[in-house]
């Protein structure tokens, strides 16, 4: 990865902000993301007060529960803050993950909606405090099941970060963070498999609407 000075990223960032249809695009975009997060407690506690299905998951059934809260938080939120580091040099790349994580949690709030599941059985609460946060109230939130957001976020950052390096990096952090979801019973197969899916179409519409 090539080395960038404060001073390159400072003008690439002076540089974008000139262009009206940029500055639209990020203002208008924190706006309607802010928005959604403020909205998430009230939502998945409402969520979490419903009743469900439980799915019968022969991977699940395979595999023993574990306690691995920790390796998934070290995982995902190191991998996220190089990330964060990557978008703070490209104003390009947080873009596209600001509008792409924008679908994202509006496909999330819509999926869960339509298909109310049950925890797995055997599921250990995840010790996550930075996400935990948008839950509120102080109980771990159990039913926010399809779609995986752990899986389709670190996902969302494979897809926006350039370089082979580093989508091979987001690609295996992908596989990883999926893996221990399911380790810990937090989440269904289906669920983590539909994070993907749901990630690369939230992707594709930011890219090839608003991004246009």
């Amino acid at each position: 990865m090539p080395q960038t000075t404060f001073i390159e990223v400072r003008q690439e960032w002076q540089e974008a902000w000139l262009v009206t249809a940029f500055r639209r695009r990020v203002m208008t975009g924190l706006v309607i993301l802010a928005a959604m997060l403020s909205i998430l407690p009230r939502f998945f506690q409402a969520i979490e007060r419903r009743h469900g299905i439980v799915l019968n998951d022969p991977v699940l059934r395979m595999l023993p529960p574990h306690n691995v809260s920790m390796p998934l938080f070290i995982v995902i939120w190191a991998f996220s803050a190089y990330c964060i580091y990557r978008a703070a040099q490209m104003p390009r790349m947080f873009l596209t993950f600001l509008w792409s994580f924008i679908f994202l949690c509006a496909f999330r709030m819509l999926t869960i909606t339509l298909v109310p599941l049950d925890p797995p059985a055997g599921l250990i609460g995840l010790v996550d405090p930075l996400s935990n946060f948008f839950y509120g109230g102080d109980k771990f939130v159990t039913k926010d099941l399809f779609f995986s957001g752990h899986t389709s976020a670190v996902f969302l950052l494979y897809l926006t970060v350039p370089g082979k390096t580093d989508k091979k990096l987001g690609l295996v952090v992908t596989a990883v963070v999926g893996f221990l979801l399911l380790v810990q019973h937090v989440h269904y197969t289906l669920d983590v498999l539909g994070g993907l899916v749901f990630c690369w179409l939230s992707y594709q519409i930011a890219t090839r609407t608003v991004l246009r």
